[in-house]
């Protein structure tokens, strides 16, 4: 059957001009993760993609639809608006089941010919609708799809579980970082003098450093967009953009003799330095590009806990953004240099060290379950759809919010 007779395109959503609604920007859409919960609020003027809990949003631009920008809709009830580079599906009463709906936008069937639609200026080309609606999809009985759905969704309710603990682990360690090192309430504190300094008071015998005199910032390569390539290989290895931070997952790899040992292990830390800069991460493998930078600690005066928290925090961030200069594309490699901090008793760092290195740890063994489990639900996903792994006598108990959605 074709596509516009398996769902509604964009359906009809009655909004008011002038009153607020909850928004959603492509930005706010995470590749690889399934849904997308509205929370910025902005004026109906009249523009935008309208849409309601359980849509689908499918970015229909370059490169944002190349790069998986699909997400289904989850927030308390109500009618949301959004980017106009949004198209938005709902399942057919009777025929379609939302859920299932979303995961068959995910797939190739949907994704590769609306990708191949492209069409306009380059750098701004669009997905052609026409096509979108004539793209011939396998009929599957609405009870199929909901098993479909139920299987590859326990995927990603684990996924999205994970990374609710690791939010909570970041939180709890982040909370530490700043009683201990913003506020200076770490043990033992009532029993220390403060001084001055030009951060403000600070414990007697720490000290306030330059970041660069601890920290090496090694800046990353470019092997050129002509050597990309767009599947893993025994030859090659992931190459990370500062686009690609967001997500931890790059769909770019270049052949590792072109990575000029520009290679990040697990445990790295990195902060973009160009484009949107400022972000940190950690768990990345892979290459990484110019605009961003590996923090390689000097010696053993400073932990690589202290130092993913520092760079967080709101004093770094701060220097970043004072420095961040240009026009198209902002550069903020000069807010290095400029990077101050307040250096710590020795001890009080290994007692955070101690503390906090553990759920660091425990982070990035998350990541990685993450990481398989988006993998095994994308093989699953194609031979579920096709037919390949029927699930036709599979008893599985089709859960409330996995049944049809209207």
């Amino acid at each position: 059957m074709l596509f516009s007779e398996f769902a509604q395109i964009n359906p009809e959503v009655k909004l008011q001009k002038g009153r607020t609604y909850l928004f959603v920007e492509m930005e706010d859409i995470i590749p690889g993760k399934r849904y997308v919960s509205p929370v910025k609020k902005k004026v109906f003027n009249g523009g935008g993609a309208k849409f309601q809990d359980g849509d689908i949003l499918f970015a229909r631009i370059t490169p944002c639809l190349e790069n998986g920008k699909i997400a289904q809709v989850k927030g308390n009830g109500g009618d949301y608006f959004g980017s106009t580079e949004f198209l938005v599906f709902r399942a057919k009463e009777g025929i379609s089941d939302n859920n299932f709906l979303f995961y068959l936008c995910y797939s190739d069937i949907i994704k590769k010919p609306a990708e191949k639609s492209m069409s306009g200026a380059s750098g701004r080309q669009r997905a052609s609708l026409e096509t979108i609606k004539n793209i011939e999809i396998p009929e599957i009985s609405l009870e199929k799809q909901q098993k479909i759905a139920s299987i590859l969704s326990a995927y990603d309710d684990l996924i999205e579980n994970n990374t609710k603990r690791i939010k909570i682990l970041e939180q709890m360690a982040d909370a530490i970082y700043k009683e201990w090192f913003v506020k200076f309430r770490f043990p033992g504190y009532e029993k220390v003098k403060f001084i001055d300094s030009e951060l403000g008071k600070i414990p007697e015998g720490w000290e306030v450093k330059q970041l660069d005199k601890y920290v090496d910032f090694e800046r990353g390569t470019e092997p050129g967009s002509d050597n990309y390539e767009n599947f893993p290989s025994n030859n090659n290895i992931p190459f990370l953009r500062v686009g690609d931070l967001g997500n931890r997952n790059s769909e770019v790899f270049v052949n590792v003799l072109l990575a000029k040992d520009k290679i990040l292990n697990e445990d790295d830390i990195v902060v973009s330095m160009d484009g949107t800069p400022g972000i940190v991460k950690i768990g990345l493998l892979g290459c990484y590009s110019t605009g961003i930078r590996k923090l390689i600690i000097k010696n053993n005066t400073i932990k690589k806990s202290f130092l993913y928290f520092l760079m967080l925090s709101e004093h770094i961030q701060n220097i970043i953004k004072a420095y961040s200069k240009g026009t198209t594309i902002l550069h903020a490699g000069e807010s290095i240099k400029h990077m101050n901090f307040v250096l710590p008793d020795k001890l009080i760092m290994e007692i955070f060290d101690n503390m906090v290195s553990p759920m660091m740890k425990e982070i990035l063994l998350i990541q990685r379950q993450n990481k398989i489990l988006r993998q095994t639900r994308d093989i699953l996903l194609p031979k579920l759809i096709s037919g390949e792994l029927d699930v036709s006598d599979l008893e599985i108990k089709v859960r409330e919010t996995d049944k049809e959605k209207v």
